[in-house]
């Protein structure tokens, strides 16, 4: 019985898998914060399940990259679970998860996470089985597809921030580009627990989010120790 769990971006996705069947599965896209809703709608996803706490045997979060907030809300509740209930912790990348939605595409899936003033969270996988081609990362989208137009092949973008940047898309990859339609842009939990099967449980207590790129206080810090060298 597996609890999924994804508050990495404004979507709250999570879903109970039991012996690879979807029991339950709930999908919100309403920008409510996930301090206030994430955990009462875990609760109420297993009171319909007719699931206790002490029937789950694994937890799988989405590890980020995204929002710093949303990332740590889900990662700190599926670790308050597994560490109370002491059963395996497994991490997966967020953008991973999105990708999923356009597994079997004919190329190359994009998902993307805006990350304001032309930035994004962002990451290349091959449509067929997911492999990654271009790491996790944070980067200035327009470069970043830059680096996809290399590749030369067909790439299918993916995630609820699509529209954002789609002119650019458009203008650096022309017909190379496709987009998901728009039931496939929101997370699944269950692609997300179907990924976790293939990775490893975490250490509960050293598990960290996977933010891929600095806190705002870091860069405030390392730019004072500049000014302090210089």
């Amino acid at each position: 019985m597996i609890l999924g769990i994804d508050t990495s971006n404004s979507p709250l996705a999570i879903a109970l898998v039991k012996d690879d069947t979807v029991l339950i599965e709930e999908t919100q896209n309403l920008k409510i914060n996930h301090s206030l809703t994430a955990m009462p709608a875990v609760e109420e996803l297993m009171k319909k399940a007719k699931i206790a706490p002490a029937d789950l045997t694994q937890i799988v979060v989405a590890e980020g990259p995204g929002s710093y907030t949303g990332v740590r809300i889900g990662l700190t509740i599926a670790k308050t679970l597994a560490w109370s209930l002491k059963i395996p912790l497994i991490t997966v990348s967020s953008l991973k998860a999105l990708a999923a939605n356009g597994q079997g595409f004919n190329g190359m899936v994009c998902p993307i996470m805006d990350a304001r003033r032309g930035t994004a969270f962002t990451a290349l996988y091959d449509g067929v089985d997911l492999a990654t081609v271009i790491s996790d990362r944070h980067s200035d989208f327009r470069e970043f597809l830059e680096q996809v137009q290399t590749h030369g092949q067909p790439v299918l973008f993916t995630g609820v921030d699509l529209e954002i940047h789609r002119p650019a898309i458009e203008e650096v990859l022309g017909d190379l580009a496709h987009f998901a339609p728009f039931q496939n842009r929101l997370p699944r939990a269950s692609n997300l627990i179907a990924l976790g099967a293939a990775e490893e449980a975490k250490e509960v207590h050293h598990t960290v989010p996977e933010y891929r790129r600095i806190t705002e206080a870091e860069a405030n810090l390392t730019k004072t120790i500049e000014g302090q060298n210089q």
